[in-house]
């Protein structure tokens, strides 16, 4: 870790261990927007990148300061943990060095999962990480810009970006920023931009601030996954005007899927191979992504693999390919147990959400929409798990999802007041009287 990101960690260690609970997510979203996985603390085999100082100060600020998790334990909590158990005990069937990795994975997942389930404990609470979200991203629209426009990453310059090389494709520059790809980067824009959206009745400038900055991130990024992002959670939350009819879309939804699959040549995962927003996607590598995995499935199905080279010609390293898919990525690191574990994962989340709504059918309409915005959220990042693996600093934006969601089961639901109208000629002291 150079100077700059020492110094930079330090003080967003400071704010974690001083500001209040409810502003406490700030400093984690700071620190995961601004300062790469690039800059860490080695110990030995162990590197303590920026993020994961954070949640150890998080920690230190809890056991301090004697917060907890209110509530009580809920469903979605015991899946992340069934998920987590699964994750470190398929480890003894990889490779010694697989160990410190896995360890990582897990202390981050769960890391920032608990420290938002502390932080945040009702729908104000999840209001207030929404004009958080708002805001974190401004300043981080300028240096996306310019490296989108001339290829210069300034948060390099500082020492708190990513890599000095900047991608191009078909000759556009996509900026990424602090983040591990451009994709991962513009995801996190995109899934942000409901958050904005659903502040435009209650705080209009705040909310087109922050609908700007997170379009702003997902066109620097030059990508077509997040253009994709964007498009789901926007569709889902029109949805909202007909979600009384949401078991037959959801229906109409799977029976289009199997009907598509039956008259199409190829598989109907191919789809995403001709889709191209931007000019040079490559949705086509995903879908046979797809393909190969499945014909590879008797390397991993069980407990995952550590060589997944000769799947596809595109590779990271000797021994693995590029998983462009958290889906399959699951199943790498754990098998089809993992990759299952993980679906019921978002399954639970929501399950929750629909709970939620069904626990304020009488709330107010800010409350209940609310709910169905944190669904939109969820639904963003389980289409965009298809084409890319949060790999990065981006898993605390998915983590902190699931910890609001699962923080609805626990908070306080409250109902809109009954007006009873006075339709007798009597007098309003007359009438209560008589009521």
């Amino acid at each position: 870790m150079n100077p700059y990101g020492f110094l930079f960690t330090l003080i967003v260690s400071g704010l974690l261990l001083g500001v209040r609970r409810n502003w406490a997510p700030l400093p984690l979203l700071i620190g995961a927007s601004y300062i790469s996985l690039s800059q860490a603390l080695e110990i030995g085999p162990v590197h303590l990148p920026a993020i994961r100082v954070l949640i150890a100060v998080g920690f230190l600020r809890v056991t301090i300061k004697g917060e907890r998790v209110v509530g009580g334990m809920k469903p979605l909590d015991r899946m992340l943990i069934f998920w987590a158990v699964w994750d470190l005990f398929s480890v003894a069937f990889h490779k010694e060095t697989v160990l410190i990795a896995r360890l990582g994975l897990i202390y981050d997942a769960l890391g920032v999962y608990y420290l938002f389930r502390v932080f945040v404990r009702d729908l104000d609470d999840i209001r207030t990480v929404f004009k958080m979200c708002c805001v974190v991203f401004v300043p981080l629209t300028l240096p996306m810009m310019v490296e989108r426009l001339s290829g210069f990453n300034p948060l390099n310059y500082v020492g708190f970006g990513a890599t000095e090389v900047v991608l191009v494709t078909k000759d556009h520059f996509r900026a990424q920023g602090a983040f591990g790809h451009p994709i991962l980067a513009g995801t996190v824009g995109a899934i942000c931009l409901p958050m904005a959206i659903y502040l435009w009745p209650h705080k209009r400038i705040l909310a087109l601030v922050g609908i700007v900055s997170t379009l702003v991130v997902v066109y620097a990024s030059g990508s077509s996954g997040p253009i994709m992002t964007i498009l789901s959670v926007v569709g889902a939350l029109f949805i909202w005007k007909v979600r009384s009819h949401l078991r037959v879309i959801r229906w109409l939804a799977v029976l289009t899927i199997i009907g598509l699959d039956l008259v199409m040549h190829d598989p109907v995962y191919y789809l995403i191979a001709r889709i191209d927003i931007t000019g040079g996607s490559t949705g086509w590598y995903r879908a046979h992504l797809m393909q190969f995995a499945a014909e590879h499935l008797d390397q991993w199905w069980l407990t995952g693999t550590d060589s997944t080279r000769g799947w596809t010609p595109v590779s990271v390293n000797s021994d693995n390919s590029d998983i462009t898919s958290h889906y399959l990525q699951s199943g790498v690191w754990g098998g089809l147990p993992m990759m299952f574990l993980f679906i019921a994962v978002l399954f639970s989340a929501f399950a929750t959400v629909g709970r939620g709504l069904r626990a304020r059918k009488n709330a107010p309409f800010k409350d209940r929409f609310l709910v169905w915005t944190l669904g939109c959220i969820l639904f963003g990042h389980a289409t965009a798990a298809l084409s890319v693996s949060f790999f990065d600093q981006s898993i605390v934006f998915f983590h902190m999802m699931l910890a609001m969601i699962a923080s609805v089961d626990g908070a306080p639901v409250v109902s809109r007041p009954i007006v009873i109208r006075n339709t007798s000629r009597s007098s309003p002291t007359e009438w209560a009287r008589s009521q």
